[in-house]
C-alpha cells in the first residue's frame, strides 16, 4: 500500500544550502534510497547522491537520516511513520561537496598512515601458518565496508575539527587492532595507535558500534582491547622496572 512520503533534503553546496521540502510517492517494500531516486527521477534531477551496490555492501550511499549516521539503501521507509516528515542530510563529519555526498578523502588520508600488514622476514611464500583461533576475533574485523559511519558519529571528530589532525577515528583504530592481533604480523602497533593515531581520544561511549551495519563490535572487540594492549605495555609496573633496568645495564 503506497502513500504520500513528506521529505526534507538538504540542498546546496560547500558555500550554502538549506533544506529543501519534497512530497513524493513512497511505495511498499522501498528503502530511502529508491524514494531518492524517485526524487531525481520525478523533481530534482540535479540532486546529488552517491550510491553504488544498492544492497549495504558497498557503503556509498551514508547520509544522516532524521539525525542519525545510517545507509539509504538499508533504510526502509516501514520503520518511519506514514505522517512522520524525514529529514535526509550528508555526514556532518566531513566537508560536503553537494547535496548528499561528502568529501570523505580525510578515510583516506588516515588509511595511508596504517602500515600495512607485514609477516616474519624469514618466512618464505606458503610458509606463513596460523589456526583459525588465532585469528577470530581480528576476522570479525574485515567485514568492514568502509562507509565510514563509524567516522561521522565519532564526537571526536564529529564535533572538533581540530582532532583530525591527531585522530584517525574508530575505522582505523580497529585496522590497528586488527594487525596488532594478527598473529604473524611482527609490527607492534601499541604506540602508533596511541602516539600517532590518538587512541586515547576514545572514551568508548561505543557509538560506532551502535551505527555499523555490519555489526562489528568495534568498542568492545577492537578499541577495549586495544586500550588494554597499550595500558599493559606503557603502564604495567613489571614491565616499566625490566625495561628501566635493562637501559641502565646497556
Amino acid at each position: 500500500m503506497g502513500y504520500r512520503g513528506k521529505f526534507k533534503i538538504w540542498r546546496g553546496n560547500a558555500a550554502n544550502g538549506a533544506l529543501r521540502d519534497y512530497e513524493v510517492d513512497v511505495n511498499e517494500g522501498e528503502v530511502v534510497l529508491d524514494v531518492i531516486h524517485r526524487i531525481q527521477a520525478t523533481d530534482s534531477p540535479d540532486l546529488a547522491v552517491r550510491w553504488n551496490c544498492k544492497a549495504g555492501k558497498c557503503g556509498s550511499c551514508s547520509a544522516e537520516i532524521n539525525g542519525k549516521p545510517r545507509l539509504m539503501c538499508m533504510t526502509r521507509m516501514n520503520t518511519f511513520d506514514p505522517e512522520a516528515e524525514i529529514t535526509v542530510t550528508p555526514m556532518r563529519a566531513f566537508p560536503v561537496i553537494r547535496d548528499l555526498v561528502t568529501d570523505v578523502s580525510f578515510n583516506y588520508q588516515k588509511a595511508l598512515q596504517v602500515p600495512a600488514f607485514e609477516g616474519p622476514k624469514d618466512a618464505k611464500p606458503g610458509e606463513y601458518r596460523m589456526q583459525q583461533v588465532d585469528v577470530s576475533r581480528s576476522q570479525e574485523f574485515r567485514k568492514c565496508i568502509e562507509c565510514f559511519l563509524c567516522q561521522d558519529t565519532c564526537h571526536v571528530v564529529r564535533d572538533h575539527e581540530e582532532n583530525k589532525e591527531v585522530f584517525s577515528g574508530p575505522r582505523f583504530l580497529m585496522r590497528i587492532a586488527e594487525l596488532d592481533m594478527h598473529p604473524l604480523d611482527v609490527i607492534d602497533r601499541k604506540h602508533q595507535a596511541q602516539e600517532d593515531h590518538g587512541l586515547g581520544y576514545c572514551n568508548i561511549t561505543k557509538c560506532c558500534t551502535e551505527v555499523c551495519p555490519e555489526h562489528i563490535k568495534i568498542t568492545d572487540n577492537a578499541l577495549i582491547p586495544m586500550k588494554e594492549r597499550v595500558v599493559d605495555v606503557k603502564y604495567d609496573p613489571v614491565r616499566w622496572l625490566g625495561s628501566t633496568i635493562r637501559r641502565r645495564s646497556s
